[in-house]
């Protein structure tokens, strides 16, 4: 079986955010399962709010094309995903938005359709950004993705890691890790 490439992201922007922290867990759990794994963050790949108007006159921008690439070529996708308003932050959703988008030559959802995605979130409330997993879940399922239905969602996210980024609560380590095994073990089977 060759390596499953797995692409490690999370939907902030914020320079110490949690779910940045988490995404850095998720990719070493994935690493130690035995994964290629390309983090990235969303701040590298600046784009503009998804509008027809601007795709119709400009075509995506680089940014957009670059971060489009690295998910066509990755077997699976690590979601790291902040909650605003009980639902997934704008620009989580911009770069799906322009990601699904059919460019000369692609197929329909080529980024998305039948890839693997493993879902997690941390926050510092008691739900840990929950709400906003339902409805990335939603969205990923929608665009022909297989969510898989292990997931975390981490409370108190301000008290969850230490100084050095690592996850406090052995518990919710090894839980990062069945995920991330589960993931790799999944996206495998699919590129055999």
């Amino acid at each position: 079986m060759s390596m499953v490439n797995i692409l490690v992201f999370a939907g902030s922007l914020r320079k110490e955010s949690y779910n940045k922290k988490l995404a850095r867990v998720a990719a070493k759990s994935a690493e130690a399962a035995g994964a290629k794994v390309t983090l990235v963050e969303l701040n590298d790949y600046s784009m503009p709010i998804f509008s027809e108007d601007i795709e119709a006159s400009e075509g995506p921008n680089q940014k957009v094309t670059e971060f489009k690439e690295l998910m066509k070529n990755a077997d699976a996708f690590f979601i790291c995903s902040s909650e605003y308003n009980s639902s997934i932050s704008g620009v989580l959703k911009n770069t799906i938005d322009w990601a699904s988008r059919q460019a000369d030559g692609e197929k329909p959802l080529e980024a998305f359709n039948g890839k693997v995605v493993a879902l997690m979130s941390a926050s510092p409330g008691n739900l840990g950004g929950l709400r906003g997993l339902v409805h990335l879940r939603s969205i990923l399922g929608n665009i022909k993705m297989l969510v898989l239905p292990d997931q975390l969602a981490i409370s108190q996210a301000h008290e969850a890691f230490g100084p050095d980024g690592s996850l406090l609560d052995q518990g919710k380590q090894k839980a990062v890790a069945n995920i991330a095994n589960r993931l790799v073990e999944v996206a495998g089977k699919l590129k055999e």
